[in-house]
């Protein structure tokens, strides 16, 4: 399904391509393009476009995780912030006008490389991270959705998101209860995020550090972040967290990180950090986050696999359904918050 309307859309692509005025943007300026498919998600068909050793890609928005009109737009804007880190995908275009296609379709830099391994490259990891964390933003002057209460905002989206599994009549009844505990749990524990109120440290961050999101190229030994459809402004524990998830490291891999290795890499990352306070505190800001970017993951994982056999409109991946499957298993589940709420 996805390879064939990635297909079908080719020829518009390249039609889009060869009629545009691009006199505009520069390295795009009196060029002829070969289009290609690349690669397609829940949200997004990509291609990439070459021109002589110019390789761009071409990515048009079938869908948004942030509940926004404006999804390919609010990607473009992060990237423009985040161009002073290095280590992210130069824009170059976006257009949201919808008058050639029915989406909005954004043109950004191509970085050729492989996917993350959690088992050679949490070094380099860490120290992106800690790279895009420190970039000086001007606080209240950027459009990313901010992270006021974040754990009251984890928590709320949890409840959402559940609805769609307990309502559902593929649920499993003991699963169905467990989640009913943590959600309870969430709405009594959510009062700790005082402590990111009274103690704000907030930057750019992805939420989305799966190791797909991550290119590394080992000729040049360079690592870049580039899946940037849902940033925020926050605190740096969101995206700590969320990469050393079980529910992150095995979305891609079958690798799951231990405790010893989740404290390896916090250290790392701390090595990176310019700011003394924010070292000192990085542990709470973990310990405090943690539990509740877990939630998150199983609750976007439970009503990811209702949609998938009832409603969902977006691209199915069977590589994501497998992935459901195995999340949505009770045993699998506790594994996870057992340790963490006893």
């Amino acid at each position: 399904m996805a390879l064939k309307q990635m297909q079908d859309l080719l020829p518009r692509v390249d039609q889009y391509l060869q009629g545009h005025d691009w006199s505009g943007v520069a390295a795009m300026r009196g060029r002829h393009f070969k289009v290609t498919p690349l690669a397609a998600g829940e949200y997004n068909l990509n291609y990439l476009i070459t021109s002589n050793s110019l390789q761009l890609v071409f990515r048009v928005n079938i869908g948004t995780q942030i509940q926004r009109d404006d999804q390919i737009v609010y990607e473009y804007k992060a990237l423009e912030l985040l161009k002073p880190s290095g280590v992210t995908p130069l824009p170059y275009f976006v257009d949201d006008t919808r008058e050639f296609f029915d989406q909005g379709i954004l043109i950004m830099q191509y970085l050729p490389g492989e996917a993350l391994d959690y088992t050679r490259d949490l070094p380099a990891a860490a120290r992106l991270l800690a790279t895009i964390h420190q970039l000086e933003v001007p606080r209240g002057k950027n459009h990313l959705i901010c992270e006021d209460a974040p754990l009251t905002l984890i928590y709320e989206e949890c409840t959402e998101l559940l609805q769609t599994y307990f309502n559902s009549q593929f649920a499993d009844p003991d699963i169905r209860s467990y989640l009913k505990e943590l959600i309870d749990w969430a709405a009594e524990a959510r009062a700790a995020e005082k402590f990111y109120r009274q103690d704000p440290w907030p930057c750019v961050i992805n939420t989305e550090v799966n190791s797909g999101n991550f290119i590394v190229n080992r000729q040049q030994d360079t690592i870049s972040l580039v899946d940037w459809e849902m940033p925020r402004w926050g605190d740096p524990s969101q995206d700590l967290c969320h990469f050393c998830s079980p529910l992150t490291t095995l979305w891609k891999t079958n690798w799951r990180m231990t405790d010893a290795q989740k404290r390896e890499f916090l250290k790392m990352y701390c090595r990176h950090l310019h700011d003394q306070h924010l070292r000192s505190t990085l542990a709470e800001r973990v310990r405090l986050r943690e539990p509740f970017v877990f939630l998150r993951g199983i609750c976007w994982s439970a009503m990811g696999w209702v949609a998938y056999q009832t409603e969902f409109t977006g691209m199915k991946n069977p590589d994501t359904w497998v992935k459901l499957q195995q999340y949505m298993d009770l045993k699998f589940i506790r594994s996870i918050f057992d340790p963490l709420l006893r």
